[in-house]
């Protein structure tokens, strides 16, 4: 069986405090969640109980956060992109994040595996 893990990506191109980045990371790991459950709750369970592996990766713009949402889309991965409401550091608007799973492993590699830890 394969491993299941979330991915949380993010923007590393844009300046957020180290808080602000913690908090689009949580977003985008909470959201991201939700979407598996609604879609698959043994896949959420099983995560749950293996102790919720997740991996930070890091990208340089809102186009590759855009164009790995549109990956995870086609193969059918639960995904959630985070959008800034504009209430702090960042104008309203900003794409800062994305969180892909809990999945299984091996499909959310196919798409970032050439991603580096933030």
């Amino acid at each position: 069986m394969d491993e299941i893990k979330q991915v949380i990506i993010i923007r590393n191109d844009i300046h957020m405090s180290k808080g602000k980045t913690i908090a689009q990371g949580a977003h985008a790991s909470l959201m991201s969640y939700f979407n598996v459950e609604k879609i698959d709750k043994k896949i959420a369970q099983q995560w749950l109980d293996a102790g919720e592996k997740k991996i930070v990766l890091k990208v340089q713009s809102d186009k590759e956060l855009k164009r790995l949402a549109e990956g995870f889309k086609y193969k059918k991965i639960p995904h959630a992109l985070v959008t800034d409401a504009g209430l702090t550091e960042l104008p309203p608007g900003t794409i800062t994040a994305l969180g892909a799973g809990p999945w299984n492993s091996t499909e959310i590699d196919m798409l970032t595996s050439g991603l580096k830890l933030l």
